[in-house]
């Protein structure tokens, strides 16, 4: 098992681990500050650097099962069981992601339909939501730059799975369930905005959010319509 340590800190830019496995184009660690790819937002990159200086490039980061994996060039080096490393993350590339999510559960509270799919990128971002209409860019966007001037705190809270089950309001995506399995499940709380689970990386305060604009609304079916949002600069 992966100990998760961007779960409690995203702030979080390195840490000291250990090589617990490794195979061809991967590698795991027992404990890491890399995010793996899953709903909706990318996997983190980076590098590993041994206690020699020898960096092993990170490529992308994948779940499986309670264990977290660094991928790596195949044709590239690699560290052995055991090992010491420094995980570093390439930190520009992952807050971008945290501004990009958060900033998608801001859009969550103005457009009150379940999600059916999203993505985070650094340059754009989208929600798809279960509805028929359209909406209102420019109010939207102006309500979406209140709240984030606004500077609300982006608290996680933990409940149970139980809990989470018995409330549905809680998960808003119908496409992808929270992390479930292990007794408990984060909720992220955009205090007085908007509350929901959800184990992807966020900002601690919506100021940090910066600027954004929604961009094209698509038409992707007869219930179903795809919010984009950008930075404003």
């Amino acid at each position: 098992m992966t100990e998760e340590l961007f779960r409690e800190d995203a702030y979080l830019k390195t840490c000291e681990a250990t090589v617990t496995h490794v195979t061809a184009g991967e590698v795991t660690l027992d404990r890491t500050i890399f995010y793996p790819e899953g709903g909706g937002q990318p996997g983190d990159t980076g590098i590993l650097q041994g206690t020699d200086g020898t960096e092993y490039t990170v490529i992308d980061t994948v779940k499986g099962g309670a264990k977290i994996h660094h991928l790596l060039d195949e044709d590239a080096p690699f560290p052995k069981v055991g090992d010491k490393v420094t995980a570093i993350l390439d930190w520009d590339r992952r807050y971008t992601h945290m501004r990009m999510h958060t900033a998608l559960h801001l859009l969550c509270s103005q457009v009150p339909f379940p999600v059916t799919g999203g993505q985070v990128s650094t340059s754009k971002s989208r929600l798809d939501f279960d509805m028929e209409q359209g909406i209102d860019k420019e109010a939207v966007t102006a309500e979406l730059n209140r709240l984030i001037a606004e500077d609300h705190a982006v608290v996680p809270r933990w409940i149970t799975d139980e809990e989470l089950l018995s409330d549905s309001n809680l998960v808003r995506t119908m496409s992808v369930k929270p992390p479930m399995g292990s007794g408990r499940v984060r909720l992220m709380d955009i205090q007085g905005v908007d509350l929901q689970a959800c184990g992807g990386t966020h900002v601690a305060r919506t100021a940090e959010i910066g600027q954004i604009r929604v961009g094209k609304v698509e038409n992707k079916g007869k219930h179903n319509r795809r919010v984009n949002i950008l930075f404003a600069d």
